[in-house]
Parts: structure tokens; sequence; C-alpha cells
């Protein structure tokens, strides 16, 4: 059988050079060919054995997901898409800043969560990506954007698991992929630098921060679990309470000293004064550790059909940004970036074989719902 060495972390590597019968440390030699320099092929890697490199020609591979296609917007943000195979199509994407450049990376085909403003979770869920499919997103991006720009510096600095799918519904394919990404004979990527985003699946929350503690951002959208129940259907599991506690759990483990929530700004249902002081009182709770340090990063809703719902107006997102800074939380607005092509917050959907019939029942309660207001 065929090793796809995408899929290892350093030490699960060196436990495959030694399987082979090679020494551990060519692990380091290998990791840094493929991830360093993005080499695709054995026969790049000139400084190891070539005895060695025949024995892996027959039994391993780097293999990415092929690239079907590559959109830029006119911001600079790149979109692609990749074929994962079976039907499924998935994306990634590449936004660039005077001080960092992000990818933003898929962990499955589709997602399950189902939350209503979410253009993937209309999709249904197909399956969980690999570690080596999750890994070859930022392996193809990183080593792409430096063959564009003629250099060997390294391009991405950031990565944020907020592509498609829900991260920690695939832990034990995201876990080995976070490790590449820290790794310094990888990609070097400090943990305040490497964000998995949830909809807060709780005691995967716990066992992240035990087993690769990363920067958290938690997909929150509501002040209380009436209306999250409505827009994250994962909330009739994992109640605020139970979320919250949690962020304060992780907050011990954590490289920032602070959770961000993400908060989906939609007009008429989230987004009045009222929202806003719930949400104060929401964090502040002494029954949260004395409640839980976080900043707020609200974001425009980007709309797509099947949805129903309307982006905030400007003034309505600035002064509910307003209600929360005056009362000393850290508030950013997202900018919109790569809606042009798809590529913003929310928009993000490639081609999913829903085997779940999630995008289904979402159609039909959203059928209901639209009966229900006429």
């Amino acid at each position: 059988m065929t090793v796809n060495l995408l899929d290892l972390d350093l030490e699960g590597l060196a436990g495959y050079c030694e399987e082979l019968g090679e020494k551990r440390f060519r692990a380091t030699q290998l990791f840094r060919w493929i991830h360093q320099k993005g080499a695709s092929g054995f026969d790049q890697m000139t400084d190891l054995a070539r005895s060695f490199r025949e024995k892996l020609a027959t039994r391993a591979c780097i293999k990415a997901m092929p690239v079907i296609s590559c959109h830029e917007s006119t911001d600079g943000t790149i979109k692609w898409l990749f074929d994962a195979g079976d039907g499924n199509a998935v994306e990634a994407v590449f936004i660039p800043e005077e001080d960092r450049g992000t990818l933003c990376v898929s962990s499955q085909a589709g997602c399950a969560v189902g939350c209503r403003f979410c253009s993937t979770g209309h999709q249904g869920f197909s399956r969980n990506l690999t570690t080596a499919e999750i890994v070859s997103q930022l392996w193809y991006a990183e080593h792409f954007l430096r063959q564009r720009l003629n250099t060997d510096e390294r391009i991405i600095s950031n990565v944020v698991m907020m592509g498609m799918g829900e991260p920690l519904q695939n832990y034990s394919a995201l876990v080995p992929a976070l490790r590449i990404m820290l790794d310094d004979h990888g990609y070097g990527l400090s943990r305040r630098r490497v964000t998995v985003s949830t909809s807060g699946v709780v005691p995967m929350m716990d066992r992240l921060s035990q087993d690769c503690p990363v920067a958290l951002a938690v997909s929150l959208h509501a002040p209380n679990d009436v209306l999250r129940n409505d827009l994250v259907p994962l909330n009739q599991k994992y109640p605020l309470h139970e979320l919250l506690n949690a962020c304060s759990r992780y907050l011990a483990h954590a490289p920032r000293d602070f959770v961000t929530f993400e908060y989906c700004m939609l007009d008429g249902v989230n987004d009045r004064a009222e929202h806003a002081r719930q949400l104060l009182d929401l964090v502040r709770r002494q029954d949260h550790d004395r409640g839980v340090r976080c900043k707020f990063n609200l974001i425009p809703f980007n709309p797509f059909p099947a949805s129903g719902l309307v982006r905030s107006s400007s003034a309505a997102i600035q002064e509910f940004a307003r209600i929360l800074t005056e009362a000393g939380i850290v508030t950013t607005i997202r900018k919109t970036r790569g809606d042009d092509i798809d590529a913003a917050c929310g928009q993000l959907a490639g081609d999913v074989r829903d085997r779940t019939g999630a995008g289904e029942r979402m159609a039909r309660r959203r059928t209901i719902m639209l009966q229900a207001a006429r």
C-alpha cells in the first residue's frame, strides 16, 4: 500500500522511516524537502541516499489534491477549488494583507452542522478530509505563491481553519495537520498564528487544549440559546452555558489570552442593541470562571440565495460594535474580502455529494420558516 507522506507529521514520518530500515533523522530531511521546499518527487531530494529514494519511490508518494480552478479577486484574494474525488470539491482562500498572508483552509467536504447563514452547510455533508488533504491546501498554496513571487521566503504567515467544514468533527485528521503547520521543520507557524474555528464541539475543545492548543475562534452568532438553536443547530447539543465554560477552560492552555467570538451580522435577526447587551451579560457571567476573556469579530453577512437572510446595515453594525467597545470589549468589524469570487466568509461551497440528507432537511426547514413568516 502506497503511503502519502503528506498524511504524516514529523513523528509519524520518523516511525515510517524506521519501518523502512532507515535512521529516524532521515525523517527530518524528508520532512524539510516536502514542506519547506515543496518537493513532489523523491528524485529532487539530492541529499538523500539513492537507495532510500528508490525505496520511497516504490512505497510512498507526495500527493496533493488536484486543483480544479483558481480565481483571483480584484483585492488580491485568491480562491482555489480542489478535487477531493468522488464528486467532491473543496475550497481554500488566500488573503494577502500588508503585515500578513492568511490561508483559510477546509477540513471537510461539506458540513453537517448546518448553520443557517453558511452556504457550505446548505450543501450538506459528504466526508471528512484526510490529514494529507488538509495539509495539501497549505502545501500547494505556499509553493504556488513562492513561485509566482519568485522568492524562497515564506508567504503564508497565518492559517485559519475556517474553510468548509467543522474542524473539530474531524479531529483525528486535524491534529496531525496542525502539528505539521507548527513544526519548525515544516511551515514553522506560531501557535498564535494558527486558528481553529469551531461552532462549539465542547468535548473536542477540551481535547484540543491538551493535544495541540492553538488560537481558538468560536462561531457564536447569537447571545441566547433560543436564537442560537435556530442559527447554529449544534447549540441544541452544547448550549451556551457549556460552550462558555469550555472557552474558559481552553484559555488556561491557549497561546492567546482571549477567545475570538465570530458574530455574523444578520438584519433584524441578531443585530439589535438588546442583542449586544445580552452578549455583554453572557461573556461576563461569574459562572464562566469570572467571565470569558474575549474579543468580538463582527462579520457582515455575505448573502447567498438559499439563506433567505439579509446583511445588517452598516449603521447597525457600527452601533453594535460601539456598544461592545464602550463596555471594554475589543471589537473589530471584518472587512469583506473576495466576495466578487465567492471567497468571502460564509460563501465557500465547493461541490459536495451530500450523504446525510442535511441539505434537503435545511431546505425543508427554510420552506417551513418562510411559510410561517407569511
